[in-house]
């Protein structure tokens, strides 16, 4: 049990000793009030505002971004789609979570054709997902539950926490959440720079597709933002990515790369991996990469994926590994 979860038994032991001499009454009004505290309540949200009329207790997350944030916020989700990183069960970086929180979740179809009949079959009593996911889909989506959708994804993770925090009534568990991982991001950042003066850290993905170099406004970029780490000139800008061809192999360097294959159906990704890594450009970088998972640095995209890559870069430079509060 998390420390903060243990004060939370503490605290809740201690009232109910207090509360022993009062009667029926006042204890079912006092659990009323505890059980409903700040519902009903509107939320703003990019397709306009929802009412949401008590606190949810049964969510669908139809991006995956969404099933950490509702983990990490200690409610149950009972519903996601499949995509890379959720294929038939819930991801094992989801940790502890994903059983205490998630044990009862089912696929209720694909991240792209997601299935309204098995969305209603969970009961869900809130809806979670993004308008460049499920735009369409929203005014059915809420006739089966409220439902609450973000702008976008990926560089807005961080905001996406605090919108599904409103809507689950755990604002002040966002925060803690956050500042707790930014903290360790700092601290696993500062030991690094000290440990190896100032590196630079590239982050290479191989998908089907150009090679891509990811940049400040990726996830990876901003945990490495986050942890106060260099970037080579090719990946410190504030977009998303660049795309290199072999002949620019070199835009790759760094003094750590880490490096990243998406596992295509086709195994495209992989193929391209390997001729980059047999051209003579790569050589004098190769003994500088690290592969890592790309189910982590790339498409998990929210606070539990973030934690891991803060493990990797941890173990990676051989410093104190980040301790989740």
């Amino acid at each position: 049990m998390s420390v903060r979860r243990l004060a939370a038994v503490v605290v809740v032991a201690s009232l109910a000793l207090v509360g022993c001499g009062s009667g029926p009454e006042e204890d079912a009004a006092a659990a009323g009030s505890d059980a409903g505290a700040g519902y009903p309540r509107t939320v703003e949200h990019a397709m306009g505002t929802t009412e949401i009329p008590a606190k949810p207790k049964r969510v669908v997350a139809l991006d995956a971004s969404f099933v950490d944030a509702t983990l990490i916020l200690d409610t149950p989700v009972v519903g996601y789609t499949d995509y890379r990183t959720i294929n038939g069960q819930l991801p094992d970086y989801l940790g502890e979570d994903r059983t205490e929180y998630g044990s009862d979740a089912k696929a209720v179809g694909t991240l792209a054709e997601p299935n309204l009949e098995a969305i209603a079959a969970q009961d869900p009593d809130l809806i979670i997902s993004a308008k460049v996911r499920h735009e369409k889909l929203y005014e059915q989506l809420s006739k089966i539950a409220p439902t609450v959708m973000s702008e976008t994804t990926g560089p807005t993770w961080k905001d996406n926490i605090r919108l599904a925090a409103k809507a689950l009534g755990q604002e002040e568990l966002a925060e803690q959440e956050l500042t707790s991982y930014e903290a360790a991001a700092k601290t696993v950042g500062t030991a690094i720079n000290a440990k190896a003066n100032n590196p630079t850290i590239s982050v290479v993905r191989f998908v089907d597709g150009p090679t891509r170099l990811y940049q400040n406004g990726s996830f990876s970029g901003i945990v490495l933002k986050d942890a106060g780490l260099k970037r080579p000139k090719s990946q410190d800008a504030p977009g998303f990515s660049a795309e290199i061809s072999a002949e620019r192999i070199k835009d790759a360097d760094a003094d750590a790369i880490f490096v990243t294959v998406y596992a295509d159906e086709k195994g495209l990704s992989a193929k391209t991996a390997e001729q980059f890594k047999a051209n003579p450009l790569w050589k004098p970088l190769a003994p500088k990469v690290h592969e890592v998972p790309d189910l982590t640095w790339m498409t998990a995209v929210g606070l539990q994926g973030a934690w891991v890559i803060l493990t990797d870069l941890a173990k990676t430079f051989d410093v104190p590994a980040p301790a989740k509060s």
